[in-house]
Order: C-alpha cells, then structure tokens, then sequence
C-alpha cells in the first residue's frame, strides 16, 4: 500500500515536471545523456530534468515490463521453456553474443534472470511467446499494465527492446521503475553481478550489462540498460546516495561509456550537497536529442516485423 501511495505521488510530480522543479544550471551536473531523469524516490521530487518529455525508442528497458508481465500472471518459474526457431527469429539480426541456441531448455525462472541481468533477448522472446495466448496477448498485456502505471507516453510491440517502435519517455519510464521495484525478483536478478545457469550438461556464465552493480561502493536497488541504434544507450536506476533513495533514468547516451559516466557525475553532483531545487530555467536541451517518433494509435494492432540492431 505504501509503495502504491508513493507511486501515485510520483505520477502527479512526473506529469508536471516539464513546468515544475529544475535544478539551477549553475549547479547541474554536465550530462550527456539526450534524456534524464532524476527523482527523490521518497518525496517525488524532480532533481534533474532534461528533455524528460520526449517520446524515445528505450531499447532492453523494455524487459522491465516484460517481467513484471510474466510475474503477474503468477505462471510456475520452475516448469522448463525450450528455444524454438520463433525466439531466434524474433531476434535474429541482433549483433550480441548470445548463450542460447535453439533446443536448449531453462526454467522460466533461469529465462527471467538472464533477460534482467544480461539482458538476453532469446529468453525475453521466449518468455512473451509461452505466455497465455501467446505472444500477442503478452504485447497487450504489456501495454495494459503500461496504461494502468499512467504511463501514457509509452507504447510496446514486443517483449525484448529489439524494435525501435517500443518508444517511452523518461518520465514514464521512472513510473515504471518505481513500479518493478516493487518486485523483489526484479530487484534481485536485475541487480545480479552474474549467474551460471546448467545448459544441457555444461555450465553457461552470465554477467551483467551494468558494471556498476559489480562495484562495492555503490548501492543499486535496481538496474537495466538498453541499446539499439535508434535509442542510443539507455540505463534506469533506482539506488541510494547521499542518504537518498533515487530514481535515474539515463536515454540516447552517445559512447559506449557515456551512460556510466552520467551515473558516475549523478553520484557525485549528489554527494557534493549542491543540489538546490528551483524554479530558474530548465536544463538546456541536448544538442543529440533524436525527434520525437509517431506512435501507433491506441488500440492498433501491430505486427512485429523488423531487422534488429545490436542491442544491450
């Protein structure tokens, strides 16, 4: 009930943070990051706004919702899911090193742990595709748990991130990370350094996209990043600095490190005690921001049909 009544707070500060508290830029940490994000998990208030609003293909953040799909529906971890030639073809094209291959049989527990922490595709695909009624009635059941979260600048049309039409903004998306923590599987496996999981009869090691929950000195509730060309590299936080719970969405990071070196500035500008909310201008939009893409009407159907990108 808390964790609802604090939801509902950080809906009512997101949907006016366009107009509402921006930090002096003066004092704002340089990010570069076309899109952030940064809430006190606790009050709601907005730390950090940067092109919040703006409607973004989010890539592997996608799987967040996938989870919490698949959790919800409260189907047995436990009963074993095989890949099928429908889970490479979903993701074929994806230039990532994969450790599953057709044939090869997990739990639906072992598949879950691998889509949050390693962010494997394949098992995303194949946790959609076992869901009731298939993969069609997992897309809408993901959109509807999107509508129920508010998180009306959000739209998805399959469980992995593969496809640049699964577009968000950083204001729903800090909606939805507040959501997923409410999972306590969701914040384990997320936040996972790494796994080993038994494949037939070998071990297969996986690590964990975001270094940082491989580090002592940070402490990381939940985590998931993401990357397709179209969105850039993506990161969504939810950890505790400087005596406070925080929200971080990171979108469209330019460099393979940009994204962690935000997270790393975030800390720091936290830490430094320089964080004074006001009412001064906003934070200048990113010269790298991507344009807003159109989004299906609600209630379109949508076929998934599309080359992916490497990811990540």
């Amino acid at each position: 009930m808390r964790r609802m009544i604090r939801l509902a707070a950080l809906v009512a500060f997101v949907a006016c943070a366009a107009c509402a508290v921006a930090v002096r830029a003066a004092e704002a940490p340089d990010l570069k990051s076309a899109a952030v994000l940064i809430l006190d998990e606790e009050t709601g208030e907005v730390l950090y706004n940067k092109n919040a609003g703006a409607v973004v293909p989010i890539a592997s953040i996608t799987k967040l919702m996938t989870a919490m799909v698949v959790l919800d529906a409260a189907l047995p971890l436990h009963e074993e899911i095989q890949i099928t030639q429908d889970d490479i073809a979903i993701t074929r094209g994806a230039r990532v090193k994969t450790g599953l291959a057709r044939g090869m049989t997990l739990t639906r527990d072992e598949l879950l742990q691998l889509a949050l922490m390693a962010s494997e595709n394949r098992a995303a695909a194949a946790l959609g595709r076992t869901y009731p009624g298939g993969l069609d009635a997992f897309v809408q059941a993901m959109n509807e748990k999107a509508a129920m979260l508010e998180m009306y600048e959000t739209r998805f049309v399959e469980p992995t991130g593969l496809a640049s039409a699964n577009v968000s903004s950083a204001g729903d998306l800090a909606k939805l990370v507040v959501a997923a923590k409410g999972y306590p599987l969701i914040s384990e496996y997320s936040t996972a350094p790494s796994a080993t999981v038994r494949i037939g009869k070998r071990n297969a090691t996986f690590v964990n996209t975001n270094g940082l929950v491989r580090s002592s000195s940070w402490e990381i509730g939940l985590s998931k990043t993401g990357f397709i060309n179209e969105a850039g590299r993506c990161l969504v936080m939810q950890a505790r600095m400087a005596a406070r719970s925080v929200i971080i969405v990171l979108l469209d990071s330019v460099g393979k490190y940009t994204r962690i070196g935000d997270a790393n500035r975030i800390r720091q500008w936290l830490e430094s005690g320089q964080v004074v909310p006001s009412m001064a201008r906003a934070v200048a939009p990113s010269k790298h921001s991507r344009p807003k893409p159109k989004q299906p009407a609600a209630g379109t159907r949508v076929r998934v049909e599309f080359k992916p990108p490497a990811s990540g």
